[in-house]
Order: C-alpha cells, then sequence, then structure tokens
C-alpha cells in the first residue's frame, strides 16, 4: 500500500490537549470488522463485549519523566535534554536529544536543577540532534533516578503546546504500568481506571502482561509513499512465560483476545511461533504492522485514534480492514471524537 492512501483531513480542533475527566468515560467506537458495522459507546462499556476467560493483552512499561531542562557551562544557556535510553548503568551513559543541537559539542558539561543537582558531559554526537552524555553522579542507583524524578518533566508529545502538569504525572501513565522505561505512554491504556479493572477482574476477564518500551520513534512520520521502504525505530520487549501459558491457553479454547493498544499487538506479532503461538522473547522489535497482514494472537483490539499518515493507524487499518477504518476514521471526525494520546478509543471485535 501506499502512504498516500492514509490522507484524512483531521482538524486541529479534534486533537486532545487535556485528559478526558474521568479515565473510563472518554468515548469509545466499536467497530465490528466483519461488517463495519459502527456503534457509539463511552469506555467503560467495554465490559459488556467481554466474557470469563477472555484476555486483555497489557503493556505494563512505565513512562519516566525523560524530558529534562539544563543549563550549558559559561554560556548558561537553556538546553533541553530529552533521555532515549540509559546505555549503562554502571557508567550512567545515556542516549539522548538535545534541543537546540548545533551547540552543544563532545566535552560540553550540561548543569541541571538550581543547585546542580545533576551534571552531565558530553560523550559522543550520535546524530544532528542525538548525543551521547554520562552523568557525574557518585551517589547510589536509587539516589541518581530520584534526581531524575525531581528534575525530569512528563514527556508528553511535542503537539501538546503547554508545559506538563502533576496532573500529567499521573494521567500520562496507565494505572497498572510497572516497569519504567518508556519515553511515551501506551495510549490505549489511559483509559483503564482502577475500578473498571476491577470490574473486569470480577467478571472473570484475564490480563495478560507484556512489556514495550514506547520509544519516541511512536510519533516519527513516514517520509516514503512506498511503505515497504518504511524502516521502524527499534523497540524493547519482553514476553515472559506465565504470558505466554494464558494466551495460548485462550488460543486454544478459542476466546477473545485483545491487545490493549499497538505497542501490545506489536509485542505479540514480533514473537509468533511456526505453529502460530505466541513464545517468550526479551528482545528488540523493529516489526512495521501495515496492510496486507494476518495477525496470529489477538481477535480484537483497542486503540486510540490515530494521525493521518502514522504507522499507528496503517497497523489499526491491517487488523479492522483499510475500508473499514477509513470509513470509522471518517465517522469519527463527523462525530467530533478526540484524537490522539489524550483522546477517544475504538474497540475492535
Amino acid at each position: 500500500m501506499k502512504l498516500s492512501q492514509f490522507k484524512f483531513n483531521l482538524p486541529d480542533s479534534l486533537i486532545a490537549h487535556e485528559p478526558s475527566d474521568k479515565r473510563d468515560e472518554a468515548r469509545l467506537m466499536v467497530l465490528d470488522r466483519k461488517t463495519g458495522a459502527i456503534e457509539h459507546k463511552i469506555f467503560k462499556d467495554v465490559l459488556g463485549y467481554f466474557d470469563e476467560k477472555d484476555v486483555m493483552i497489557l503493556n505494563n512499561t512505565k513512562v519516566f519523566p525523560a524530558r529534562l531542562y539544563g543549563n550549558k557551562e559559561k554560556t548558561g544557556a537553556t538546553i533541553e535534554v530529552f533521555l532515549l535510553r540509559e546505555l549503562n548503568k554502571d557508567l550512567r551513559l545515556w542516549d539522548v536529544l538535545v534541543d537546540p543541537a548545533r551547540k552543544i559539542r563532545v566535552g560540553n558539561k550540561l548543569y541541571f536543577g538550581d543547585d546542580d543537582l545533576l551534571v552531565a558531559e558530553v560523550v559522543d554526537n550520535t546524530t544532528s540532534r542525538g548525543r551521547t552524555i554520562r552523568f557525574l553522579f557518585d551517589g547510589t542507583n536509587e539516589e541518581f533516578r530520584r534526581n531524575i524524578e525531581i528534575l525530569g518533566e512528563t514527556p508528553l508529545p511535542k503537539y501538546i503546546k503547554r508545559k506538563a502538569t502533576e496532573e500529567d504525572k499521573e494521567r500520562y501513565q496507565t494505572v497498572y504500568a510497572k516497569n519504567e522505561g518508556a519515553v511515551a505512554a501506551p495510549t490505549a491504556g489511559l483509559h483503564f481506571s482502577r475500578e473498571l479493572m476491577k470490574r473486569l477482574e470480577l467478571k472473570g476477564i484475564e490480563f495478560a502482561e507484556v512489556t514495550l518500551h514506547v520509544g519516541l520513534g511512536t510519533f516519527r512520520q513516514v517520509e516514503v509513499e512506498d511503505l515497504t521502504k518504511h524502516k521502524m525505530d527499534s523497540e524493547q520487549y519482553i514476553i515472559e512465560e506465565p504470558t505466554v501459558r494464558m494466551i495460548n491457553n485462550a488460543l486454544e479454547e478459542k476466546r477473545r483476545i485483545c491487545a490493549v493498544g499497538t505497542t501490545s499487538m506489536r509485542a505479540i506479532e514480533s514473537s509468533v511461533s511456526a505453529a502460530r503461538n505466541l513464545k517468550p522473547a526479551n528482545d528488540w522489535t523493529s516489526k512495521f504492522i501495515f496492510p496486507p497482514y494476518e495477525f496470529s494472537i489477538a481477535n480484537s483490539m483497542i486503540t486510540n485514534f490515530h494521525t493521518p499518515e502514522s504507522t499507528l493507524m496503517m497497523m489499526v487499518a491491517a487488523f479492522g480492514g483499510y475500508d473499514h477504518i477509513m470509513n470509522a476514521y471518517e465517522v469519527a471526525v463527523k462525530e467530533k471524537y478526540k484524537f490522539y494520546s489524550y483522546g477517544d478509543a475504538m474497540l475492535i471485535i
């Protein structure tokens, strides 16, 4: 398929800049992928579509406060440093993006916090904006992490043109987040409240957890018309044995298996055995899913509404059927559903 086939007109007013008042009261569009039929609900109604022993696959990655603001030595210029990933825990080496980048050279020191709570030195250039930095810190790893917590901001996507708040710290994180390592939230999961999780549990729905540490590549634009030429950034993912057992059991019993979010879907589709079962993994994936694609594990999916020509929208079109999804998105715009990270949700069954 071609990039231009995923164009649609999305008015700016439909891009959500704030979360809904309550997590589980965002709007929910339910799409039947066989018939293309659409229902309009609210998110907590998801309960009615699942039965005992059905499985929901959750990405339990945890967003860390990846956006820091520091000052360059001598000039005192303010520099944004976005932590991408830790390269070496003992040496405190990190892969980062800096902005503005042109004045940040190897050997420069950066100071963070009023009393220079953290100091870092630039040790390498990786890309035009990419740098490797080393934090010069003598304390324990726990103390270092605490300082990052103090200094760092919730890494809201760039399109949200406001400062991150205390509320974002809570709301740009799923209630079931536990394994730290993401610089963007797995947004479909943001709609689950603790109350809704409890109600699903009481109904006998099982939760299978995977970890995929969402990177900034999730926001990267596709720049080639021929989709087979697009390269995805690699993201680390982990699928453990208990999850594998639960999901393979549900496959055997022909239960409803729901991938909550594109990241959960990418993780499971990256670890399919020759017999088309799930297998354990601790690896990196750069899998790019676009139509036509045959899915092996999940038979339903919860996802947000994505932006035109995004890789996320392409995966959803591969799962829900291209024509059904393009029609559903047209309806979503007409019905004023909210799009993107803090937006409304879609259940595809």
